[in-house]
């Protein structure tokens, strides 16, 4: 039988190649960045698998994993390395981005109370989907502390998270699920 490409035993000593051919370590801010971006996809995909999903609103949700993927690609090259360069029209997507959130926003009742993640199945994963945009977005901020971060994908992560909230509100409103509303404690 031969060998399967899908190991290669490079990475066995704790560390990868990125973009370019360069190594880093696996728990190096670059990797917890981009490791994190492949979560929030896989969290995506989950949500994009839910029966009751919107033809709609799960083609936005692949198109937004598609970008993910690109900027995983540019977060897995060093900065002035031979790696990948910034996302082509990222200032787009983030324009995109809030189209959609004002759109949704326009279709799901106002509310003025804090929501705990919940309801239905789709707005439960939108709510795990944007817990693991949030971390994304730090382990980006922190990586952009110390190395040069294109500004765009930082905002694009900040948006997605706020898409993801009224995305999962949303998907209760169209299942006639109600909000679970925090309620402070005596």
């Amino acid at each position: 039988m031969e060998k399967s490409a899908l190991y290669t035993g490079g990475g066995d000593d704790g560390s990868t190649s990125l973009v370019g051919g360069e190594r880093a370590g696996k728990d190096s801010l670059r990797l917890e960045a981009y490791g994190t971006i492949d979560e929030l996809s896989a969290f995506l995909g989950v949500l994009a698998a839910w029966p009751m999903i919107e033809e709609d609103v799960k083609q936005e949700i692949l198109e937004v994993q598609n970008l993910l993927f690109d900027i995983g690609g540019y977060m897995a090259s060093k900065p002035g390395g031979s790696g990948l360069p910034p996302v082509a029209g990222l200032a787009e997507e983030i324009k995109v981005l809030e189209q959609r959130i004002d759109r949704l926003d326009s279709l799901t009742p106002k509310i003025r109370a804090f929501v705990l993640p919940g309801g239905c199945e789709g707005a439960a994963h939108a709510h795990v989907a944007r817990t693991v945009c949030r971390r994304a977005e730090r382990k980006i901020t922190a990586l952009a502390r110390v190395e040069d971060v294109d500004d765009a994908v930082k905002v694009y992560m900040n948006r997605l998270s706020d898409y993801l909230f009224i995305l999962a509100r949303y998907l209760n409103h169209r299942a006639g699920v109600e909000e679970i509303i925090w309620r402070k404690r005596p």
